[in-house]
């Protein structure tokens, strides 16, 4: 855990084993952790900074989305290309859904609380499956660049970004017609997506090229390039101090951006291997 204030490491919690991908609800103050190797959720309180919940989900647990509004919770199963749902309430997996036929591998998942949509990006099928979240039932694919990693949604804008990891480029998609209305060449491996809905910015951090690609949502086309550390891949966006942090995965440390700047204000010491990130607001 970092403290946004002081940018200081404030604890450090056990979880599962291989953890993935990060998933906060603000509201709750609950953060939920993807165990890769273990197939679990851990559920963090954030006011204690403790486990209160492990939750058994598919395997090879990774990407998380949260719907605030509904308080369901949805885990991108990479090994058994199934997405699991959690109930906030009661930490119980209350559905499983196969976005894909086959092996997908799902790797991604984003939410738009606004319109209960989830979206999950299936590396294997170059894809990206809609989910209504009130029937969990799946409502379309959409076909998208090389090997789809990660989501990041807009919920102001309605647009949906999806990371290539091996198209090097961002698939853009509008939410209401379901197709890609722009493709963003980025770095080379792109990683996660962290959007700032305040300024309609979109990060997304390069992970060969050891840079964080800054998107103009209005445009889509990139507006500035910012050097990061060794190997970044997650990227976590706070829409009221306008600062985003990157995962340095070959550094062990996370880089804090100042968003008017587009600049590095700060690197942060973290444990081995940081990978994704989460922040509250």
């Amino acid at each position: 855990m970092i403290d946004g204030v002081t940018n200081a490491v404030t604890a450090a919690v056990p979880v599962g084993v291989n953890p993935a991908g990060v998933g906060v609800h603000p509201i709750t103050n609950r953060i939920y952790v993807g165990n890769l190797t273990s197939g679990d959720v851990s559920v963090i309180d954030g006011i204690t900074n403790t486990v209160i919940a492990t939750d058994p989900t598919g395997d090879g647990a990774s990407s998380i989305g949260v719907n605030t509004a509904t308080n369901a919770i949805y885990v991108a199963n990479f090994n058994d290309s199934t997405v699991s749902v959690i109930d906030g309430l009661t930490n119980t997996v209350i559905a499983t859904i196969i976005p894909v036929g086959g092996l997908s591998l799902p790797t991604g998942v984003g939410v738009n609380s606004i319109t209960n949509r989830i979206y999950v990006a299936n590396f294997n099928f170059d894809v990206v499956t809609v989910i209504n979240g009130a029937t969990n039932a799946v409502i379309t694919q959409i076909p998208v660049g090389v090997n789809p990693f990660r989501i990041g949604i807009n919920p102001l804008t309605n647009q949906i970004y999806v990371s290539n990891f091996s198209g090097n480029s961002v698939s853009v998609i509008d939410g209401v017609t379901n197709t890609v209305i722009a493709t963003v060449p980025v770095g080379t491996t792109p990683g996660e997506v962290g959007i700032n809905t305040s300024t309609n910015a979109i990060y997304v951090p390069n992970r060969d090229t050891d840079n964080v690609s800054v998107i103009g949502g209005l445009t889509n086309v990139v507006i500035a390039t910012i050097p990061v550390g060794n190997n970044p891949n997650g990227v976590g966006t706070n829409l009221l101090t306008n600062r985003i942090y990157a995962t340095n995965q070959d550094d062990n440390s996370v880089s804090v951006i100042n968003g008017v700047t587009n600049t590095v204000i700060a690197t942060i010491p973290v444990g081995a291997r940081p990978f994704s990130i989460g922040v509250n607001p």
